[in-house]
């Protein structure tokens, strides 16, 4: 606090030294101007007094809470809106003051704007909202003003600090719902900068990590070369794009596609760039995110892609060809609703800022609008028998007790399976040891995970 000690800031106006009292300052102050509001409502001559007796916000030292350092940066306007999209979550009741109705009309009063939730039994605030508590229900030129807070790329909603959606675009422009977003309540509810989201509905997306390193995933060279272009360009971005200037040349963010057999180390190599690099990487969870039900997917998607802006993480799509597959030709109105769902897609990725990484299996399924747009494409070949023999080494490395008959160099050379299978070999053989009482893993062992493995890709030994 500079020296300076809490009762003489106190005595300075300063509130808010601590996280609770912070925003309860603010909801305080909300709900004066609210009152405020609703008061001038009740006079012909409003706009003559628009200014009078209108609440202050409160002041806020900085670097004591992170609401404060962001409160202080903000307009009038915009404090009213991120505390009323804050109301629901800390002080609900505040907004029963606008499920009055109107008594000449025995309804509520639109200009009040809101929703009802499906579970939340309180007041929902709407852009409607945030518009008649800055400018009323006459004065039209200062609504208007108003619209503007609610424009996608108003920076409020561009760095994803409040969510504004208006579902049916029928609608009027301020009819759309207003909320906080998940990454900023955290962050103002617990004073923390680092946000990592956790999977849901709302983002579906895990977090990947791994306790591996570069040692223990067996790359061709060719691959390892390829990945490490990429590697150099997260490594150097800022300095091509800005002290090079070739901001106006290059599309902003790097997108790379892995392809190749399942088990090749693409996610691996992913996780790992992430890790070396300390990015976040996720993985998109497509079966949360593609939707029969039109709009949806595009929503899904956006509510990723808004979450990952300017947060530098490496975004991963995993089996990829199941949402970035081909085009079709146009013969109904379920090839007219999966084209859009490309098109917007494209446009997102090109957009972001950040890696994108996808992998898939099988490149052909993929469509070419997609793989024009990529940086890198790098193809993860099934290991050749010096790789087989490497990764079976390591996975099976002390202290894993083996019996006197295990021989990797014979598994490697007759069977042609990979860095995943052998994951798996070595869980199931490890039980299967277990099981049968003995204290270490015999080729039989091994040779029935294998077995099993080849099974499961409907292949014989």
């Amino acid at each position: 606090m500079n020296g300076i000690n809490q009762p003489e800031l106190e005595r300075l106006g300063f509130v808010g030294f601590n996280v609770s009292d912070a925003l309860d300052a603010e909801l305080d102050w909300l709900e004066q101007v609210i009152r405020w509001r609703m008061r001038l409502e009740e006079r012909k001559d409003a706009a003559r007094y628009l200014k009078e007796d209108l609440p202050n916000p409160p002041k806020f030292v900085q670097n004591v809470t992170q609401f404060g350092n962001f409160a202080m940066q903000c307009s009038w306007e915009e404090r009213v809106v991120i505390s009323l999209a804050l109301t629901p979550h800390l002080r609900p009741q505040l907004l029963d003051i606008f499920f009055a109705k109107n008594p000449e009309i025995d309804r509520a009063h639109t200009e009040y704007g809101g929703l009802k939730g499906k579970y939340h039994n309180g007041f929902l605030p709407t852009g409607e909202t945030a518009a008649f508590i800055i400018a009323g229900s006459r004065d039209i030129g200062k609504k208007i003003e108003c619209i503007d807070l609610f424009r996608p790329d108003f920076w409020l909603i561009r760095k994803n600090i409040i969510k504004y959606d208006r579902r049916d675009t029928g609608e009027p422009i301020l009819s759309g719902s207003l909320d906080i977003s998940d990454e900023y309540f955290s962050i103002f509810s617990t004073n923390q900068l680092t946000y990592k989201p956790d999977f849901s509905t709302n983002f579906p997306a895990k977090l990947l990590t791994t306790r591996l390193s570069w040692a223990d995933l067996v790359l061709d060279p060719h691959v390892f070369n390829e990945v490490s272009e990429l590697k150099g360009w997260i490594e150097h971005q800022h300095t091509i794009m800005n002290d090079w200037g070739l901001s106006k040349q290059l599309k902003r963010g790097y997108r790379a596609l892995f392809y190749g057999p399942p088990g090749t180390g693409k996610s691996l190599t992913a996780t790992l760039l992430g890790g070396e690099l300390s990015l976040d990487v996720y993985r998109i969870d497509l079966s949360q995110v593609v939707s029969k039900y039109i709009g949806e997917t595009e929503k899904n998607l956006a509510s990723i892609f808004d979450q990952a802006e300017n947060k530098n993480w490496i975004l991963f799509f995993d089996e990829a060809d199941a949402l970035f597959g081909k085009r079709t030709a146009t013969s109904d109105s379920k090839d007219r609703h999966a084209n859009q769902e490309v098109a917007y897609l494209l446009q997102r990725i090109e957009d972001y800022s950040g890696v994108i990484i996808l992998a898939t299996n099988l490149k052909a399924n993929m469509d070419i609008a997609f793989t024009r747009r990529f940086q890198s494409i790098i193809y993860f070949p099934a290991p050749n028998f010096e790789q087989r023999l490497t990764l079976w080494q390591n996975a099976f490395k002390h202290p894993v007790p083996l019996d006197e008959d295990v021989d990797f160099n014979t598994i490697a050379n007759d069977y042609n399976i990979t860095g995943g299978n052998i994951i798996n070999v070595l869980r199931y053989c490890s039980l299967s040891s277990l099981r049968r009482g003995a204290e270490t893993i015999c080729m039989e062992d091994i040779t029935e995970g294998i077995k099993r493995e080849l099974r499961k890709e409907g292949k014989t030994m």
